[in-house]
């Protein structure tokens, strides 16, 4: 069955925005867009017209508004963000279609993770998925402070919902192609990031994403893990870097002007390290990808030294591809989308 799902290999930033647009891109007829999870992490694209979009609830792959959007069971919404980003982006309504079971963020949940301390302890975006992930696993317990409700009983979505599973069936029993967006990267995954407690709370791995979006492991035909040549991770204390670094070190690296990375949802400069293959061996080991992006390429080259074997940037891209023994599929250099694919190189 023809579903792609984009997933990060790192700790987040590696560019599945833009990776997810370019496969519903490519896809040939009509596309289904799925967004687990919720709005603690930005995803950014460029539409067609080069017009720049960092969204954190509409997913960055329906930014050309030619693809229907689903929000599945798996999903945390903010609901004044959701309906924003649908006017900011003029996206049709009745594209967009909601699960009844789909979780809704309220203000209590963001002010549980204030109270809590975890902005500060773990580098949280203080978006309150964590506290509604939190009170939908609480199931109303009556020593838990916080509720769940869902987007069937809350009345500024009744418009959207919809039972997204007949939905992507009867897409998926017509052989359509459905792209899941996935958030955040393979280490701050809840279960096997390997960094628990400096962790986000839900598990961000293809089979994560697949469960959030309620479909079937049958129906994947297609796994891309995104990864970037400077890992980052968000300000603060959110968890071990390794062979952490500083922009300006990057930049003396590469002959360039300063360069900064900034977060979409809390505006706070990134911490970067050198490019750690065990994290993304890992995160291969777990999600088994059928393609491997590699972004951010401009931070070790230009796009036309990749026809030059002898340059820092083709070094560089062997030495990823034997440090974590696979090839690299798609090469991106710039935000605007991928570059080429490796098998191009040489032509």
């Amino acid at each position: 069955m023809p579903v792609s799902i984009v997933v990060g290999g790192q700790f987040g930033s590696e560019g599945k925005g833009k990776v997810a647009l370019e496969i519903a891109r490519r896809a040939r007829g009509p596309v289904t867009v799925i967004r687990v999870g919720g709005p603690n992490s930005g995803h950014t694209g460029y539409d067609r017209s080069g017009r720049k979009w960092a969204l954190r609830q509409m997913p960055a792959s329906c930014i050309d508004k030619n693809v229907d959007v689903v929000f599945p069971a798996g999903s945390y919404i903010d609901v004044d963000l959701l309906l924003s980003e649908i006017e900011a982006l003029r996206y049709p309504k009745e594209r967009v279609f909601i699960s009844p079971y789909a979780r809704i963020i309220l203000p209590e949940h963001k002010n549980w993770e204030r109270e809590a301390g975890l902005t500060g302890a773990i580098g949280s975006t203080g978006s309150g998925v964590g506290g509604a992930v939190m009170a939908s696993v609480a199931r109303e317990a009556s020593n838990f402070p916080l509720t769940s409700p869902d987007a069937a009983h809350f009345a500024p979505l009744q418009e959207f919902v919809t039972d997204v599973s007949v939905l992507l069936r009867q897409r998926l029993d017509k052989g359509l192609r459905v792209v899941i967006e996935g958030t955040q990267g393979f280490g701050l995954s809840l279960l096997e990031g390997g960094y628990w407690p400096k962790a986000t709370s839900r598990c961000t791995t293809a089979a994560g994403a697949l469960s959030e979006a309620g479909l079937s492991p049958i129906d994947v035909d297609d796994v891309t893990l995104v990864i970037r040549s400077y890992p980052i991770r968000v300000a603060g204390e959110s968890g071990p870097l390794l062979n952490e670094t500083s922009w300006e070190d990057i930049a003396n690296r590469t002959g360039r002007s300063d360069i900064r990375e900034y977060t979409t949802v809390t505006n706070k400069l990134r911490r970067v390290g050198m490019f750690d293959a065990e994290i993304v061996h890992r995160a291969i080991l777990a999600n088994s990808p059928t393609r491997i992006v590699l972004n951010h390429l401009d931070y070790v080259g230009d796009h036309a030294d990749l026809y030059d074997a002898n340059s820092e940037l083709r070094q560089f891209i062997d030495k990823v591809s034997t440090a974590i023994r696979c090839k690299i599929d798609w090469l991106g250099f710039s935000p605007l989308g991928v570059a080429e694919t490796a098998e191009q190189q040489d032509r």
